[in-house]
């Protein structure tokens, strides 16, 4: 009787056992396909964010910003180092650097440190009205051109130029940081940068 009892015990165990087995095994499987689709998604996942004082909603990757990202954060890039008087300079200075890449941060900071100096010193302004935007994705630059005007106690200094300026950036760690804002000869700068377009028409800003 106690063999009996002792059989069917084991039978019934056994068949537990395989239960378990076949939980376990399923249960393997479904973390095999959740890390399947993790590893397909590392590195291809878009955010959609909004940049500071703009209303549209750009895709970025991992290491990647948007075309037309890129574009009105340099816009904004702009607005910030060229429309500046000797009561602007200070507030936008120190907003730009929050942007700024940190191993750049202290050269831009001299940089803007001196334009402030020399806006002062001579009572100066400048303004900047962009007409035409155009974005590299793969070297994740813009090349910005507009109408510069330039004023010394509230007079104009000569007619408005024609200038292009390139921004440099690099999209890390969940945000975009300025790595170079710098003049360009227009001309060649335009060129240049067409060619690397290809067939890309340049986005003209309308204001």
């Amino acid at each position: 009787m106690d063999f009996e009892r002792h059989q069917n015990d084991l039978r019934v165990q056994r068949k537990a056992n395989r239960t378990l087995g076949a939980i376990v095994a399923l249960l393997s499987l479904c973390q095999l396909l959740s890390l399947g689709v993790i590893a397909g998604m590392v590195g291809s996942e878009r955010t959609i964010i909004v940049p500071p004082n703009i209303d549209k909603t750009f895709w970025v990757t991992r290491d990647k910003a948007s075309t037309e990202y890129l574009e009105q954060m340099a816009g904004f890039m702009t607005w910030l180092v060229l429309d500046v008087s000797p009561s602007t300079i200070d507030w936008k200075r120190n907003v730009l650097l929050n942007y700024v890449a940190p191993d750049r941060h202290a050269a831009m900071k001299t940089q803007m440190d001196l334009e402030a100096d020399r806006l002062r010193s001579n009572n100066a302004s400048t303004s900047f009205l962009i007409q035409q935007l155009t974005a590299n994705d793969k070297d994740q630059s813009v090349l910005v051109i507009g109408r510069l005007r330039r004023q010394i106690n509230g007079s104009d200094v000569g007619e408005p130029e024609t200038r292009a300026y390139q921004t440099q950036f690099e999209y890390t760690g969940g945000r975009v940081h300025v790595r170079t804002f710098k003049e360009v000869p227009y001309g060649q700068a335009s060129q240049a940068h067409q060619t690397r377009l290809g067939a890309a028409d340049p986005r003209p800003v309308v204001r």
